[in-house]
């Protein structure tokens, strides 16, 4: 038995310091996970149980620890926007996570970018629909090299950046998430049965905004390097 089309490649994300590669099975993303950005968008930050939407495993853009990535601005948008994310990448398979064993799933961790065409975003939430011509379209989720647990611990803390043309836009820190990591991994682990491979972008703090072709969008996480690309 053959396949009767070619197989399409795997994506895949670098392994900081190393020749290896990340596999992507899915990509999980967290809304509004950041007091501020939910108080941007119109919502209240009130603790209630996290939401979540996907991209396609192939919206993932890999991205060389030092080197920039061009991205295409995408069709069908006047308001294209930034927002950089702590990434969690799952190590192992499991399903109703408990929370003392969540960090126990987590092979690594890394920056990464949740373009949003947000005009579509807005349009589909306010009439009820799914948000998917707003998130999941191609190139919507550059990745920076994912840096092993071994190196990088269960960071808690730690400034988050990004930066539009060297002008800082968005700045917050890890420990203003409303869900903390093992927090999203056991609510996520009940609608999914969680995989090594899947990619979960865990929300961005506030400042999110537009860029247009030329710009140079950069950003960081402290301790897991940064992330560069250039709208084209």
């Amino acid at each position: 038995m053959s396949y009767v089309i070619t197989p399409a490649p795997i994506p895949a994300v670098p392994v900081a310091g190393s020749m290896d590669t990340f596999p992507v099975r899915r990509i999980y993303c967290v809304g509004r996970n950041y007091a501020a950005h939910a108080r941007e968008m119109g919502s209240d930050p009130d603790r209630e149980p996290p939401f979540f939407f996907c991209k396609p495993a192939d919206a993932v853009i890999p991205v060389a620890q030092g080197g920039t990535a061009d991205i295409a601005y995408p069709p069908q948008t006047a308001n294209y926007h930034h927002e950089v994310e702590l990434v969690v990448a799952i190590g192992k398979r499991g399903r109703n996570v408990a929370i003392d064993a969540a960090n126990d799933h987590v092979w690594g961790y890394a920056v990464g970018f949740d373009m949003t065409r947000r005009d579509l975003q807005f349009a589909l939430r306010d009439k009820g629909r799914p948000w998917e011509l707003g998130k999941a379209f191609d190139q919507s989720a550059p990745v920076a090299p994912i840096v092993p647990v071994s190196r990088s611990g269960h960071p808690t803390s730690g400034r988050i950046w990004l930066k539009v043309n060297d002008t800082l836009k968005q700045e917050g820190d890890l420990g203003d998430l409303i869900w903390s990591v093992p927090e999203t991994i056991v609510h996520l682990s009940k609608y999914f049965e969680l995989f090594p491979g899947d990619l979960i972008f865990t929300g961005t703090p506030e400042g999110v905004g537009p860029v247009v072709k030329g710009d140079r969008v950069s950003g960081g996480i402290d301790g897991l390097g940064e992330l560069s690309i250039r709208i084209v």
